[in-house]
């Protein structure tokens, strides 16, 4: 069922994590919803399914959803009999010591024992929750866990393309319009010859031949550029395994209209060669020619 929605139910024990499941599934680049009414997933199949853009949907049902749990067995059956949705569970479990520790530690009381023992909550809560733990495709116990354990987990089971997750984004800005405030690397290439004084080259932007020849052909250009890149490139595995998904490199000039621009075009190009990359140029429309200092 390769065009099938992928349906995943993120449910399990209060506190074992289902936060974190959730923002790591975004990160997947899967469509969350949090803490819908299970009689509602097939009128919601329907609508993904008419719309067809949508394909990979990660929905939470925890016991705020506790009014409905009679009907999830059901309603998942009913999912499992068509072709359209292929679903999977995923139930996030920790021991009932650990999970009264983070309560404790939060000062948050059990949804099930909101005036009584947290122990008493978590109990209860395993019992309603068993039949859903037992149909569930993966468990995830997180007793032990740490946050990124838990994401490099749910990215082992859940992944289904390296490149779906970790990208770059190749930025060129002009520092006279501000520093990006989204950016990880920050690389000033102000000490390059200006293509600004170069009267044939002024009113053009490093997107055009002339001007990146300009600027690539000078010798402190292609010394810097070869550093800078073998940089990137070694520090790229680091940024993954630390289970980054994004990462903006934002390379400035004056401008943001010359220099920037040829650089971030051919930067981002070679990193193109081993990573999913976007290449943008923030600045390069705000030219004001009186000040414009490229």
């Amino acid at each position: 069922m390769a065009d099938s929605l992928q349906l995943v139910i993120i449910s399990g024990m209060s506190g074992a994590g289902k936060t974190v499941a959730v923002q790591s599934f975004e990160d997947l680049g899967y469509f969350c919803i949090d803490n819908m009414p299970p009689a509602l997933l097939p009128k919601f199949s329907e609508l993904v399914e008419e719309s067809g853009k949508i394909k990979k949907v990660a929905l939470v049902i925890d016991l705020r959803s506790r009014a409905f749990y009679d009907e999830i067995m059901d309603m998942l059956a009913n999912l499992d009999n068509t072709d359209f949705v292929s679903t999977k569970i995923l139930f996030l479990d920790a021991s009932n010591e650990e999970l009264v520790s983070r309560y404790k530690e939060t000062r948050r009381s059990h949804p099930l024992a909101m005036e009584g023992r947290i122990m008493d909550g978590v109990r209860k809560e395993r019992e309603l929750l068993a039949p859903l733990k037992d149909r569930a495709s993966f468990v995830i116990n997180t007793s032990t866990l740490t946050p990124r354990e838990l994401r490099e987990s749910i990215f082992d089971k859940f992944e289904t393309s390296p490149d779906e997750t970790f990208h770059i984004e190749v930025l060129s800005f002009g520092f006279k319009y501000g520093l990006p405030i989204d950016a990880d690397i920050v690389m000033d290439v102000r000490f390059l010859p200006n293509p600004y004084y170069v009267p044939e080259l002024k009113k053009h932007t490093g997107l055009e031949k002339p001007v990146a020849d300009y600027v690539m052909q000078q010798p402190a250009t292609e010394q810097f550029y070869q550093q800078f890149l073998g940089m990137l490139e070694s520090i790229m595995p680091g940024y993954e395994a630390e289970g980054k998904t994004s990462l903006t490199i934002a390379i400035g000039c004056t401008g943001g209209q010359h220099r920037s621009v040829a650089l971030a075009e051919r930067i981002g190009k070679a990193l193109a060669k081993n990573y999913k990359v976007h290449i943008s140029h923030r600045d390069i429309d705000k030219r004001k020619e009186t000040v414009n200092r490229s």
